[in-house]
């Protein structure tokens, strides 16, 4: 792998992209052993890169609500999920 590749991404969009083209790579199955090893712990790498990227973007999300007097007001956002 070049350096430029082993660098951390500029952003979740180039993160998400390299992560793409990595499990393309992987899914032909033409890479040698060691190569896709290479390329699998990389591909780990982006995933945390984005996973981060994601939790961060989600702590800065607001809804507007409105209140009982029918105003609106920020609260943050909690996902139903957790």
């Amino acid at each position: 792998m070049s350096e430029k590749q082993e660098q951390d991404p500029v952003s979740f969009e180039a993160a998400l992209k390299e992560l793409e083209g990595i499990v393309k790579q992987l899914e032909t199955g033409e890479a040698k052993l060691e190569e896709s090893l290479q390329l699998f712990e990389r591909g780990i790498r982006l995933s945390r890169f984005c996973s981060q990227k994601l939790e961060e973007a989600e702590k800065k999300i607001e809804m507007l609500v409105k209140d009982s007097r029918g105003e609106y007001t920020a609260v943050p956002f909690e996902p139903e999920d957790r």
